[in-house]
């Protein structure tokens, strides 16, 4: 027997060279019974090694059935000569959850989570590291430790021998608090000096009076990786390779190892190797039996079921107040049932009272996702899209049969989301609540720049071939050829080594960030589950886990997003209740509005959500989309997933009947029926593989990972063949198979589930309601949300005039900060626009500026004096012509503006006496020409009210025009 009990991978960022995965693979070749992924002051990659385990396991479960029911599988032997054995993996070695964990008084031990308890205290001393120190850092003391270590197995790492007499005080110290709990650290070096160290090191456990176990401490699981870890280093300490020195390893030997190998570099001191494998015995705690409670919502003397159902059907009568159809109500008592069966009625709930705390806020917000559509969402006020519309919403069969955690996304007014942030810290308490992780990894650029700088290239070559990355990063061998292109030697021995290094490179983790907002929240403490650290950004605390690892471990997770066409349809909201008393919501805008879909039609979307790019404005006269459902294919089909498959030009051929609409089987087409037979959505796909290919649940949720949305790491090419097979074995066409699965393929790189589509597509209808009915409110409210979106607002304003509303421009005594409407004087309104359309003026100068206004401001100086700006602020509003209203041109404003006295006190009787002082005579200034005007604006505010600049060049453009011969 042998196990590895202090694995660093490469969650310890720029020191691991290779990835949990990889190590806990090599493990099960080895045949190591037992490994310990022990990251420095982390746990950010043990769920990885998790994962590959499960894997490997059933890898092994699988093969081992087929054996006992075929015989050994093995390579295909000679006709008449006996099968071979079989040459698969029949070893899955055993994760032991630890962390190597760095004393500030230089200690260093390695924390085995023995127990469930051994695990909640090694996550509360890390929390309790990371949260005294920035984001990144570990601030450990040894008093930290001695407080408590019940369920741990410390491991000490061995002092230089220089260092003996300062380390053993603290070693005596923890061997006295935790008797039978401390073990001393035989690791090798592979120097040369390992047999007389292994002894020094016996020498100092008996004194000690603690056990010795054997550690290779593996940096990487292969030797090939050397040159991996010398990069890695240089890029940690900001050198090159050649200039690393002692810093670079010494050799490859520093990988993970065998028993016997171990036992051969032990020597004598074997029998460490043995204790090391009796301690990892006594590990007994496994990450797949770690408990997560998530909040049970109860109140009062009502069960969280019970809560649900009655909220759940007084939301029923909210959305229905004349009372909800029958298949409604069915559909409600259904779906309440399957979450009581499954428990997830407190998960709904933490969704809906974060909701119901935007809604009392007044902070628009709209959930989407697989649970999000559903009719107890749609009652609780989690989503406003009705359930009525027929989409694929709850019934997930997948999540059925693996029981998998809903998913509900809510997306809230960017403006506002921290405000819910804060709320959810402040309910649940940072012990209980923390946002998930994000792993940055080693992308294109990122890769080139790093790698290119630690090897050594200039700076010209890193630039050139940042240039190329879709040429170098292809799978087609053209690399040689695009180098050649751009004046670079592909034989070069040093620039294909850094080639090679870059593509290995690609996929390690880099550093951790903080997700968007996937909060994960617990009944009990949240830094007994998963360390807790800062993020970067203030009043933010996060884990160290991403999604994938909470998913894996079946911890729920409640998305708190943002979105910035909430706040535009917010505000668009609140200036029709101001200025013709309408009240909407998303839910209760007039539904099917020809008149939204004509303009849709024409392409007439510009600002309008999800369907303001190019491709969209392109593809929206071809779709010509006339009902709600339209919108939710519109929303889905162009993206990359559905344009890769080629699924865009057959669907709108079958939907124009230039193609007949034909479905291989009754079973597929009611799976495609109503995306006339082409696969655009996530469930289809699913669907697909589970009643054409004969994929089980298991399978078709390993498809749906591979297929998740922006994956880094897709891998649902490997599922080609059992697919094939599957579609062949229930006799599809394997053309058509093939297709299906290219189709399928491309939603690898970007897909759409059905859920979110809906819920976007109500965003969609929302917007261009707006847009339609009210094109002077919309161009206000869009110009009041940003930045967001494609379009600039010099494009907003110019698509608003071009609808009729006139724009009028920022105004001294007219302006505020945000846009406005106003009467227009003929009954309507028009857009006055804002002082926060000026770059470079704050809104704290722009509110003194309006508060001290009064009845108006008479001159520059007057602005100046009575509202207490800086000159530099006073010339920045000359500059954008705020002061024409005044009678002044925007050169005689500034001439006044450049005049003001700076920081020297006011002069005496300038406050309130008229006709007091010299008067400085009218200096004669020539008047900007139109062009100077229009650039000037530009240059101001980022838009101008006067003709476009294209225009003044029109006579040069157009030879023989009217303007050229007047010219």
């Amino acid at each position: 027997m042998s196990v590895e009990l202090s694995i660093t991978s490469n969650f310890t960022f720029l020191r691991g060279a290779s990835h949990p995965e990889e190590f806990m693979e090599r493990a099960a070749l080895e045949g190591l019974e037992a490994i310990a992924v022990a990251d420095q002051n982390s746990v950010a990659g043990i769920v990885r090694a998790y994962q590959r385990a499960r894997e490997i396991a059933r890898v092994v479960g699988e093969r081992a059935a087929l054996e006992a029911a075929d015989g050994p599988i093995g390579p295909p032997a000679p006709e008449g000569a006996p099968r071979a054995p079989s040459l698969a993996i029949a070893n899955v070695p055993r994760l032991i959850p630890a962390a190597r964990l760095t004393f500030a008084e230089g200690v260093e031990i390695t924390a085995l989570a023995a127990t469930r308890t051994g695990w909640a205290r090694l996550c509360r001393l890390l929390s309790k590291g990371r949260l005294r120190a920035p984001k990144g850092d570990c601030d450990l003391r040894l008093d930290d430790l001695i407080e408590g270590a019940e369920g741990l197995e410390l491991i000490l790492s061995g002092p230089e021998p220089a260092e003996t007499a300062r380390w053993t005080p603290h070693a005596r110290r923890l061997v006295a608090r935790f008797p039978g709990q401390v073990h001393l650290a035989l690791s090798p070096r592979y120097d040369g000096g390992d047999a007389g160290r292994f002894d020094r090191l016996a020498r100092l456990a008996a004194s000690l009076g603690v056990e010795s176990v054997a550690t290779a401490r593996p940096l990487m699981h292969h030797g090939r990786r050397r040159k991996m870890a010398d990069v890695l280093s240089a890029v940690r300490l900001g050198c090159r390779v050649d200039d690393l020195g002692r810093a670079a390893l010494a050799n490859g030997e520093q990988r993970l190892r065998s028993g016997p190998e171990m036992r051969r570099i032990l020597g004598r001191h074997a029998g460490a190797l043995d204790r090391a494998a009796a301690l990892a015995a006594r590990c007994s705690f496994d990450l797949g039996t770690l408990k997560y409670e998530y909040p049970s919502e109860i109140t009062g003397e009502e069960t969280a079921d019970q809560r649900l159902a009655r909220l759940a059907r007084e939301g029923l009568k909210w959305r229905y107040p004349m009372g909800a159809p029958e298949k409604v109500q069915g559909l409600l008592e259904h779906e309440l049932r399957l979450i009581a069966q499954l428990s997830y009625a407190p998960y709904f709930l933490t969704v809906r009272d974060i909701v119901a705390f935007a809604r009392e806020r007044g902070i628009l917000c709209q959930g989407r996702g697989s649970a999000a559509n559903s009719v107890v969402c749609y009652c609780l006020g989690v989503t406003s899209v009705s359930p009525e519309i027929g989409t694929m919403v709850f019934e997930r069969f997948v999540s059925e049969a693996r029981d998998e955690p809903p998913d509900i996304d809510v997306d809230f007014e960017h403006e506002r989301r921290e405000e819910v942030i804060q709320h959810i810290y402040a309910r649940y308490g940072r012990h209980r609540a923390g946002l998930c992780a994000t792993v940055i990894h080693y992308r294109g650029k990122r890769a080139v720049r790093e790698v290119g700088r630690a090897m050594g290239l200039s700076e010209d070559t890193i630039g050139a071939l940042s240039s190329q990355l879709w040429g170098f990063f292809s799978t087609n061998g053209l690399e040689a050829a695009r180098m050649r292109e751009i004046g670079l030697d592909p034989d070069d021995a040093r620039l294909r080594l850094t080639m090679e290094l870059i593509f290995e490179i690609i996929g390690f983790p880099r550093h951790l960030s903080q997700h968007v907002g996937g909060f994960i929240i617990t009944e009990g403490r949240l830094d007994e589950l998963v360390p807790i650290e800062n993020a970067a950004m203030e009043e933010r605390t996060v884990i160290c886990w991403d999604k994938d690892d909470i998913d894996t471990l079946g911890i729920l997770k409640v998305d708190v997003l943002s979105l910035g066409m909430l706040t535009c349809i917010r505000k668009a909201f609140d200036l029709l209740r101001q200025h013709h008393g309408e009240s909407h919501t998303l839910a209760t805008l007039p539904p099917e509005d020809p008149k939204v879909y004509d303009m849709l039609c024409r392409a007439d979307s510009i600002g309008v959500f999800q369907v303001e790019s190019r491709a969209q404005m392109n593809f929206l006269p071809r779709m010509r989309p006339r009902s709600f459902y339209d919108l939710v294919i519109e929303v889905a089909i162009i993206r990359p997933g559905p344009i890769q498959g080629d699924m865009v030009h057959p669907y709108i051929r079958r939907r124009n009947g230039e193609e007949a609409v034909a479905f291989p089987s009754d079973a597929l087409g009611e799976v495609l029926g109503k995306t006339l037979g082409v696969p655009l959505f996530q469930e289809q796909a699913m669907q697909i593989a589970i009643i054409g290919a004969g994929f089980s649940p298991s399978e078709a949720d390993r498809l749906r990972r591979a297929l998740a949305t922006f994956k880094k790491h897709g891998n649902v090419s490997e599922m080609r063949d059992r697919f094939l097979r599957g579609m062949r074995r229930n006799g599809y066409d394997q053309a058509f198979a093939e297709r299906c699965f290219s189709q399928i393929e491309g939603f690898g790189s970007y897909g759409f589930p059905e859920s979110h589509a809906a819920s976007f597509a109500l965003l969609v209808y929302a917007s261009a309601w707006i847009k339609c009915h009210h094109p002077g409110i919309f161009a206000c409210a869009l110009l009041n949300a940003q930045p967001m979106g494609f379009y600039a607002p010099a494009q907003i304003v110019r698509d608003a005039r071009e609808h009729g509303v006139e724009v009028r421009p920022i105004a001294i005594n007219e302006s505020y900060w945000d846009n406005v409407m106003e009467p227009d004087g003929r009954g309507g309104l028009a857009l006055r626009l804002g002082f926060r359309q000026i770059k470079g003026l704050s809104e704290e100068d722009a509110a003194w500026m309006c508060a001290a206004r009064g009845n108006g401001y008479r001159s520059v100086r007057d602005v100046w004096r009575r509202a207490g700006l800086a000159p530099r602020v006073v010339a920045r509003l000359a500059e954008a012509d705020v002061f024409a209203a005044l009678g002044l041109s925007r050169r005689e404003a500034l001439w006044e503006a450049k005049a003001l006295a700076g920081d020297r006190p006011l002069p005496l009787f300038a406050g309130d006496m008229e006709g007091e002082g010299i008067v400085e005579p009218a200096a004669l200034l020539p008047e900007m020409s139109e062009g100077e005007e229009i650039v000037e604006d530009y240059v101001a505010m980022r838009l101008t009210l006067r003709r476009h600049p294209v225009a003044l060049l029109r006579p040069l453009l157009t030879p023989g025009s009217a303007g050229a011969k007047s010219s």
